[in-house]
């Protein structure tokens, strides 16, 4: 169980209330894999506004359940934001989508979602 991702702070955010880390891990399934599809689809496209407003909302919820790539979210997020045309993510991209795909699975699995 979550190996791709940890539920200690959302357990400390849920105070003891299994329910509220259930729905969070819901949202996570529900929210998370839409915006790293529009990260999927806006990064080669080159489209900034895209890649900054997906990145952006995908921060919280990458960092509450640690998946250990915000760092390397946030250079994807500034990309996007100061449309750095002479810099490349797409390795960035793929570390945050394996890690996306990895959570999602793995708590799918653990939640039976």
């Amino acid at each position: 169980m979550s190996q791709h991702y940890k539920l200690h702070r959302v357990r400390e955010m849920a105070e003891g209330d299994e329910d509220f880390v259930a729905a969070l891990a819901a949202a996570f399934i529900e929210e998370v894999p839409e915006d790293a599809q529009r990260l999927r689809i806006a990064v080669p496209a080159k489209d900034y506004k895209e890649v900054y407003q997906a990145a952006h909302k995908m921060k919280p919820t990458i960092d509450l359940f640690e998946l250990g790539v915000l760092d390397t979210l946030i250079e994807v997020q500034d990309w996007g934001k100061l449309e750095q045309t002479d810099k490349i993510v797409d390795e960035q991209l793929i570390v945050v989508l394996t890690a996306v795909d990895n959570a999602v699975n793995e708590i799918k699995a653990d939640f039976g979602l």
